[in-house]
This record gives C-alpha cells, sequence and structure tokens, in this order.
C-alpha cells in the first residue's frame, strides 16, 4: 500500500508583467508599447522590434478583457443556427470560422432551433456589447420578427434571406437552382416528378418548390397536389417516410426532387426499402451537396451549393458593416451547380 502524499503547497502564480515594465525595458513610453501592441502604423520598425523583443524577454500577455472594455469591442461574433446537428451547415461554419480568425475574431455557435425567444436572447448579447456583430442562418419568418428591434445591430443574412428586408445578406439563386435540378431530369425522360418539400415557412423552401414547379410547367406538365409531400424537418427519416409515401401512389412519380440532401438520402433508403433500383424504378435529386452525397449508394446527383463560401462571404459582409455602419447593405447571390452523379 502507497504512503498517502503530502498536501504540498501549489506554487504561486507568477506575477503578471506591466505595460510600464515592457516601456522600461524597451526604453520607450508606455504609449509607444500600447501603439505597438494595437498594431498601430505610426511607430518606426526599429523601435516596433524593440518593444516586441522586450514583451517576449518579459512573458508580457495582452490583457484582453482590459483592451477590449477600452476599444468597446469585444471580438466575438455570434452565427445563429437552427439546427447545429444538420450536416449543411458544419462546412458554412468553417468557412465562418477561417475568415473570422483572420480577423482576430472568434466565433460563438448559437443553436436557436429557428425560436424567435431564443434568437432574441442571443441577439441581447450585440445590445449590451457582449459580441460585435452576428450571422443569422434563421428562415426568414425569424428574421422578420428580429428586423424592427435589431435595424440597429450589426448582423448578416446567410443562405436564408429576404431581399425586402434592409440587412445584408448571401445565399444562391434557390428558384433557378431547383429548375435546374428538375430540368435534368426531365432532360432524362421522366415526366412525373414529385417534390419532398419541407415547412414552407422557409424561403427556400417555397422558392425551391416554385424552381420545381417552373420546370414541370414550362414543360407542359401539370404539377399535381400529390406529387408534392411536406415533412417537418430535414432527417433522414422524414426523406424515407415522404419517399415512401409518393410510391405508394396509384401513378408513382419515376423521378423525386428532395429539397435537401438530408431528406434525399433518406428518399434513397425508403425506396431501396420497397425493392425499387435507383435511378432505373425511380431516380432520386438533392440539393446542398454535403460530404455523405458522394457516398450513398448509388452515389446522390445533388445541386451543389457553394457552402464554405457562403461562410467566408457572410463574414465578409459583417467585418464590412462593422467598419461602415453607414453603407447600405451588400446583397450577394453566388452561384450553384449540379454535380451530376448515379442517382439520376
Amino acid at each position: 500500500m502507497s504512503e498517502p502524499r503530502a498536501n504540498l503547497p501549489r506554487p504561486a502564480p507568477a506575477p503578471s508583467v506591466s505595460i510600464a515594465a515592457v516601456a522600461r525595458h524597451a526604453n520607450v513610453s508606455v504609449a509607444t508599447v500600447s501603439r505597438v501592441l494595437n498594431g498601430q502604423q505610426v511607430v518606426k520598425p526599429a523601435t516596433r522590434d524593440a518593444v516586441m523583443a522586450a514583451v517576449q524577454t518579459l512573458g508580457y500577455r495582452v490583457n484582453e478583457m482590459a483592451r477590449n472594455l477600452r476599444t468597446a469591442e469585444s471580438r466575438l461574433l455570434l452565427v445563429l443556427v437552427p439546427d447545429v446537428g444538420n450536416p449543411f451547415y458544419a462546412e458554412i461554419m468553417r468557412g465562418i470560422d477561417s475568415v473570422a480568425r483572420q480577423h482576430g475574431y472568434l466565433v460563438v455557435l448559437c443553436d436557436t432551433g429557428a425560436d424567435v425567444e431564443r434568437e432574441h436572447t442571443w441577439f441581447d448579447l450585440l445590445r449590451r456589447r457582449r459580441a460585435d456583430g452576428a450571422i443569422c442562418l434563421d428562415p426568414d419568418t425569424v428574421q422578420h420578427a428580429l428586423a424592427h428591434d435589431n435595424a440597429h445591430l450589426a448582423w448578416v443574412a446567410c443562405a436564408e434571406f429576404d431581399p425586402a428586408m434592409a440587412v445584408p445578406y448571401v445565399g444562391i439563386d434557390n428558384r433557378l437552382a431547383a429548375r435546374d435540378a428538375v430540368q435534368h431530369l426531365l432532360e432524362r425522360g421522366h415526366r412525373r416528378i414529385g417534390l419532398i418539400n419541407t415547412d414552407e415557412t422557409w424561403l427556400y423552401a417555397r422558392q425551391r418548390k416554385q424552381g420545381w414547379h417552373d420546370a414541370l410547367t414550362e414543360a407542359g406538365i401539370t404539377p399535381r397536389a400529390d406529387w408534392c409531400i411536406n415533412t417537418h424537418s430535414l432527417d433522414y427519416a422524414a426523406g424515407n417516410a415522404a419517399m415512401t409515401q409518393l410510391l405508394a401512389l396509384a401513378a408513382p412519380p419515376t423521378a423525386v426532387f428532395a429539397v435537401s440532401d438530408t431528406l434525399a438520402i433518406g428518399a434513397l433508403a425508403g425506396a431501396r426499402s420497397l425493392g425499387k433500383r435507383i435511378p432505373h424504378d425511380v431516380a432520386v435529386v438533392g440539393f446542398d451537396d454535403i460530404a455523405l452525397a458522394a457516398q450513398t449508394d448509388p452515389p446522390l446527383t445533388t445541386v451543389a451549393q457553394p457552402m464554405r463560401q457562403l461562410g467566408e462571404t457572410a463574414v465578409q459582409l459583417l467585418l464590412d458593416l462593422l467598419a461602415d455602419r453607414g453603407r447600405p447593405p451588400a446583397h450577394v447571390l453566388l452561384p450553384h451547380r449540379l454535380a451530376l452523379r448515379a442517382s439520376a
């Protein structure tokens, strides 16, 4: 049996080095040290080198909290996401984080559940200057509820947006992208094309449904109401159930367009469970081009959104807004493409 260890006293923390000590060591004024640490360009290179050498030698650390209080900046950006479990948002987050870090900001991921009250709670951090700005990926209905109270706050809409709102946004042309997806199915000879849509409180769901409708009507096909299934979520199980419902019709669709890859991947599983071959018995097209889309069996044809670029652009729009709060809101639409694979 080992002997009990003595309760040794913890070493005292090293005393913090003051900015005045750095100034004495570099033989400059405290104001000069402050200019160097804040990145101001008015300091001579030799003086800057002497200050940074003193910082390194003495082990000085910038008191970020004190500096932020002086500048009224938190160096924090909020990213408001309706469902952190949706893989669509993962690549957008990578784009946001990479650009934010390049500019000295940290990102806080906020799961709102597409709930207005939860979103108000996060926006309170902006009002109290605990964060500098926000990127909102929530539905346009939630954004409308926030727009009146938060018109004076720095925020940007990403992926989901309403062009009528006076808020900077970045996204794609959802209606055109959906039309292109359905047009591809028409070119493959399909005439009965179903739609697996989600809750139409989302603007993109309404726009993608309109694109589906556009393509069919332009081809002389009247879209039937029972060809469209609205789900209450974007998960795989919802796509599976929707496909099962479509294939139970007396004259089922020979192709299905789903408004997200998660729904489309679930639809693939639903078709296979009924013994259907893809794309021979039913073709499937998704939307987003998440990483899993290329790994399904068969690989999923889908509309590819520039997800990482959406995130990068959103941060840049927000940084531009923070630098000049009087600038008119910028509106950016990025290009989409159709990733052709074996499912359609």
